[in-house]
């Protein structure tokens, strides 16, 4: 299955949404946000706490199905007395996603610092007799 990535997310929030409960994120890291452009929901997305740039064949993650994105623009000023402005704009997205399966990387396409990382991802399955 190929999947886009996102990445250096938090091992915590990773082992929240493997309970099975949908979670809401808010990334502000700019490839996160970059990658979450291109998504809509309905889409399978891998998550691994691994940074992007040491994103390897083997590495261990999750593949969620994505709910909902926003993305959004914060404009934020600042001033002080003496007239001086700083203006700062951030802009953060917002994803709700619903865990799917383990899975591991198999191969790893990395074209520019401005598009998403594309993985083909191997689902992990494991069987409980019961």
């Amino acid at each position: 299955m190929e999947c886009t990535v996102l990445t250096g997310i938090s091992p915590e929030v990773i082992k929240d949404l493997k309970q099975g409960k949908a979670r809401t994120l808010e990334l502000h890291s700019t490839p996160n946000v970059i990658t979450l452009n291109n998504a809509e929901p309905g889409m399978p997305i891998f998550l691994t706490s691994i940074n992007r740039e040491d994103l390897a064949i083997g590495d261990q993650g999750i593949v969620a199905d994505i709910i909902g994105i926003s993305i959004t623009m914060k404009r934020l000023i600042e001033f002080s007395p003496g007239m001086v402005y700083e203006e700062r704009e951030r802009m953060s997205a917002r994803v709700k996603l619903k865990f799917c399966c383990n899975s591991t990387v198999r191969t790893v396409t990395q074209d520019t610092m401005f598009s998403p990382v594309l993985v083909e991802v191997v689902k992990c399955c494991s069987y409980h007799a019961g």
